[in-house]
């Protein structure tokens, strides 16, 4: 996968740098933008980068209260939002992440480590879930993005 990323930059590299800087910062703004939707459907469809399915999420006291149906809630409602998935771009580079205080929350999952559901619980180590990551789709996505920036 990096292989095809570095073939990638070095492919785009020549091309970009004709460009003028603020028709390369509307590109970068345009491509972050659709890396943030395409990573937003793969979690909202609960995928890592290479297309297996996430780790399902352990479940405690399935009874609940009496009389109450508890119903299965997709994880990472709330990281997945644009409020959460920010993106970053300039001439130079585009980025695209969690800020705040729920990065701490994304490296746990994104990298399997351990940590704390909440303050005073046990510590738990969390199955890997790869938020962020590129697919094959998406390198696509970038290349299209970029041809379709050049050719107009």
């Amino acid at each position: 996968m990096t292989d095809r990323l570095e073939a990638l930059e070095d492919w785009a590299a020549g091309l970009l740098g004709q460009l003028e800087p603020t028709s390369r910062n509307r590109l970068a703004r345009s491509i972050g933008q659709a890396l943030r939707r395409s990573q937003q459907q793969r979690i909202i469809a609960q995928r890592n980068p290479d297309g297996s399915a996430y780790a399902p999420r352990k479940q405690r006291n399935l009874r609940g209260k009496q009389g109450r149906v508890k119903r299965k809630v997709k994880m990472f409602q709330k990281l997945r939002t644009a409020s959460f998935l920010k993106v970053q771009g300039d001439g130079n580079a585009i980025s695209v992440g969690f800020t705040g205080r729920i990065v701490r929350i994304a490296k746990v999952h994104q990298y399997g480590l351990r940590d704390r559901a909440e303050r005073g619980a046990p510590s738990v180590t969390y199955a890997q879930r790869e938020l962020l990551g590129f697919s094959n789709s998406d390198l696509e996505l970038v290349r299209d993005l970029l041809l379709d920036h050049l050719v107009i």
